[in-house]
């Protein structure tokens, strides 16, 4: 197993383990990042329904370059405006198995501006 498999099993051990702390549910959906070495994604997922209620991304906020801070910090107000428009305010933030630093503290720090609470 090369580096980059063995960073992905680590990355996804970690997710599993966030997962079972973290539930979405209709009230506080569960925002999920994703983070790859090009963009920055982003969700609002009820699991009690499965159901993805708002997404955001570095592609869609039209970015040239999607995978710096400026582009996450647009798609975390992106999203906070996407949940504003569906009535929620209160969500749990899943980072994926990622750690709480660069893009994703930017994401979550814009999001938190745009108004969502953690």
């Amino acid at each position: 197993m090369d580096r980059n498999q063995l960073k992905t099993v680590r990355r996804n051990r970690r997710r599993r383990g966030l997962r079972k702390r973290i539930i979405g549910t209709t009230p506080r959906p569960r925002l999920a990042v994703f983070r790859s070495s090009k963009h920055i994604y982003v969700q609002l997922i009820d699991d009690m329904t499965g159901n993805t209620l708002a997404c955001a991304g570095s592609l869609e906020a039209g970015l040239d370059k999607g995978s710096n801070l400026e582009a996450a910090k647009k798609v975390g107000s992106l999203i906070a405006q996407k949940a504003q428009a569906a009535g929620i305010s209160q969500v749990a933030f899943d980072r994926g198995g990622f750690r709480f630093h660069g893009r994703v503290k930017a994401l979550a720090d814009a999001a938190r501006e745009g108004g969502l609470k953690f």
